[in-house]
């Protein structure tokens, strides 16, 4: 203990003489000590953030690729990227129901109704597919929107209205795509090349990892500033840095695989640029601070003039409009639409990527980036499973498994933060 306080002693010195080296070791050191503080305050109060689900992550990745040295390879990874992208899209809506303590039960057949009025209107009648696609994810939209504004005014759970509603646009699907049973999508087309166009040169994944590592530098900058004038607590500049840095090094890594194999992925773009443009939506706006006080408590939104009928009906109508985008996803991984499309899985596995990923069960705590974190978890596992050629039943168990430690890591933290009087 002495030998280590002489040490740092000898670095400020150091640091205090001019010694460039020792300087930038000393401002590292530093950053590094504030953010573990942070982190164990944050511990301690029962925010752990993206924290687990993080561990999660690696320790699927690290078991997969001591069983098959594939699985961090650029083509799965980029597959991987491609992946995700329908089911997460999906799984942002439900971050919005979630976050008014709510649960979405349509948003699965709400994306195979989607996905079956955009083929049916260009392949059966000639819609041009932009026209086509729009009608599709306005159909999503009015969905969501119906459902919400039945659930504010009638102040039935979402639950069981959106339970009428899996079954309701199920069989709108149905009679939708008629007695043909599956419709094959162009694979040329524009929904085709969602999720198979690639940005092959090298300098847009780059140019992409840059402005992303900028972009959280600037916001993380600016949000010090406003709470330093607002005299609130704030991160240091060193922890913004530290953080920045770290998502540079992700980024670029990134980046970096994805062009060993084909380039960027188009749909890896959009699902990025979505999913940011959502959380600055929810966390910088009048409507997301809306969202989460209505989720802190609705008799005390009520109170405090808070819209609740209109948030209720916006938030429900952007669920469904998710699930309409990602819907047209998932018919262009596959290039078709069938009667199955919205079913099977595809439910369980957006709900599960919201909770798994940190969004409360219990509202007002999550954020869009849950979704891409719960999501890569769930998808990491299958193809880790199908590399691996492991049975679909112990996928699901592991899945499960995963789902239930999210759950009580979720009501450990609320119970740790009402103890602190956070909750």
């Amino acid at each position: 203990m002495r030998r280590t306080t002489e040490n740092t002693q000898a670095d400020d010195a150091a640091a205090a003489a001019g010694d460039p080296s020792a300087r930038r070791g000393h401002t590292l050191s530093r950053a590094l000590q504030d953010w573990g503080a942070a982190l164990r305050r944050r511990f301690r109060a029962g925010e752990l953030g993206s924290l687990p689900v993080v561990l999660v992550l690696a320790t699927v990745w690290i078991v997969f690729q001591s069983l098959n040295g594939n699985f961090l390879s650029p083509r799965n990874l980029s597959n991987l990227s491609v992946d995700i992208v329908g089911t997460g899209l999906i799984a942002v809506g439900v971050v919005f129901v979630l976050l008014l303590g709510e649960l979405d039960l349509s948003v699965g057949s709400i994306s195979g109704l989607a996905a079956a009025v955009f083929a049916v209107l260009n392949v059966h009648h000639g819609a041009p597919e932009w026209l086509a696609l729009i009608l599709a994810v306005l159909a999503g939209t009015a969905a969501g929107a119906v459902q919400g504004y039945s659930c504010a005014k009638t102040r039935v759970p979402a639950f069981v209205l959106t339970l009428a509603g899996l079954l309701t646009w199920n069989g709108l699907m149905l009679a939708v795509l008629g007695t043909s049973g599956t419709v094959n999508l162009d694979e040329n087309g524009l929904v085709a090349d969602l999720t198979n166009y690639y940005f092959t040169h090298d300098a847009v994944a780059y140019c992409l990892a840059a402005l992303c590592a900028g972009a959280v530098f600037t916001i993380s900058y600016l949000d010090r500033r406003r709470r330093t004038a607002a005299d609130m607590p704030h991160r240091s500049l060193r922890h913004i840095a530290l953080r920045a840095g770290a998502i540079a090094v992700v980024a670029f890594v990134s980046a970096y695989l994805l062009n060993r194999f084909q380039g960027l992925p188009l749909a890896l773009l959009i699902f990025l640029v979505v999913v940011a443009g959502l959380d600055i939506l929810l966390r910088h706006t009048h409507y997301g601070r809306q969202v989460y006080a209505l989720g802190g408590g609705v008799e005390a939104a009520r109170r405090a003039s808070l819209n609740v009928t209109g948030i209720r009906t916006a938030v429900l109508a952007a669920s469904g409009t998710m699930a309409a985008i990602g819907g047209l996803f998932l018919a262009s991984r596959i290039t078709s639409v069938s009667q199955t499309s919205g079913s099977g899985v595809l439910l369980l596995n957006a709900i599960a990527a919201a909770v798994i990923g940190g969004t409360s069960l219990f509202g007002g705590r999550g954020t869009t980036w849950s979704a891409v974190l719960g999501m890569l978890v769930i998808q990491s596992i299958s193809s880790g499973m199908a590399i691996t050629d492991t049975p679909t039943a112990v996928q699901l168990v592991i899945t499960g498994g995963v789902l239930f430690a999210a759950v009580v890591i979720d009501a450990l933290s609320r119970r740790s933060q009402e103890a602190h009087g956070r909750a």
